[in-house]
């Protein structure tokens, strides 16, 4: 469904505008590289906080690579889970943001990071609850009213369970699109961190998404640790390959939901971007092969 921008948020569209395509995240590190060769990438990721100010070389190169290519917006400051009402200022700063570039898709996180005045530098956990819902839900509503879009919502990577939460996070996420109409973000290498570290099965989370709500993936690289027990602790880094697990995880991700947008994070020990280029090659391998797996399919029971 489309959204005027100004208008009421339609239920039930996975609310983005990228190509089904691997895109990648765009670091200063990069900018001349993708403005002199003009690489073949689906789309560009930025956070939204890395661009707030009003002008300067960041919104020059912002700017010619806009041109070129579509553009995804990642805010990781709004704190939708957060107790206290979302900051106006912020909201704003994101809506000149999304007026000066018509990013394709605008997303965030399920997650909190603020209390009272202070700013915590990091994505913390919610228990998930009936109050904890409608919480998230008005929060939601406000921002895609505010920003005259669509936002997609990111299921988190975590550390801990809440002994109060009484929803389960599926049902939780799929609850807050039912309300609000959002769009949902699936990040593989966040199901398998937290399946690790809960003990939980990753295929079983992906089975039971609602995947017809996805508008875009994201893939990344884990740390690995072990706990006081001896256990596995996978933490969510971002600074390196995709690995062997997450990327199966994905292929069978692609069986529900087939071709779909997706973007490799690379946050942390920024690479050549020819590295990159090797990651998202292998993402439009396996996007090709179930585009064929699905022919093949149609192919059979039309016989």
């Amino acid at each position: 469904m489309v959204v005027e921008r100004d208008g009421e948020v339609s239920r039930h569209s996975n609310g983005a505008g990228l190509p089904a395509a691997t895109g990648l995240g765009l670091k200063p590190e990069h900018y001349r590289d993708i403005l002199d060769t003009a690489p073949a990438v689906g789309f560009f990721e930025v956070h939204a906080e890395n661009y707030m100010g009003e002008g300067g070389p960041p919104h020059r190169y912002l700017e010619a690579i806009r041109a070129r290519y579509p553009l995804s917006l990642h805010g990781v400051g709004l704190s939708i889970g957060g107790e206290d009402p979302l900051d106006r200022a912020h909201l704003a700063r994101l809506r000149r943001l999304i007026d000066r570039y018509r990013p394709e898709s605008f997303s965030e996180h399920l997650a909190w990071s603020t209390h009272e005045s202070a700013y915590l530098n990091d994505l913390l956990p919610l228990p998930y609850t009936e109050t904890t819902l409608d919480r998230v839900s008005a929060h939601v509503d406000e921002t895609q009213q505010t920003l005259g879009l669509r936002m997609l919502l990111e299921n988190p990577s975590t550390y801990l369970l809440f002994e109060q939460s009484t929803i389960d996070e599926i049902d939780f996420l799929a609850a807050v699109s039912d309300r609000t109409g959002c769009g949902l973000l699936l990040d593989v290498n966040n199901v398998m961190v937290s399946a690790v570290n809960h003990g939980l099965d990753p295929v079983a989370y992906i089975d039971r998404f609602p995947v017809d709500r996805v508008g875009e993936i994201h893939l990344a690289g884990y740390e690995e640790t072990v706990d006081e027990a001896g256990e596995r602790v996978l933490i969510d880094a971002h600074g390196s390959p995709v690995l062997p697990d997450v990327f199966d995880l994905y292929r069978h991700t692609l069986k529900r939901t087939g071709p779909v947008a997706t973007l490799v994070e690379w946050d942390n020990d920024v690479p050549a971007f020819k590295r990159l280029l090797d990651e998202a090659d292998r993402v439009e391998t396996a996007m090709a092969l179930e585009r064929q797996r699905r022919c093949r399919a149609l192919s059979r029971s039309a016989a």
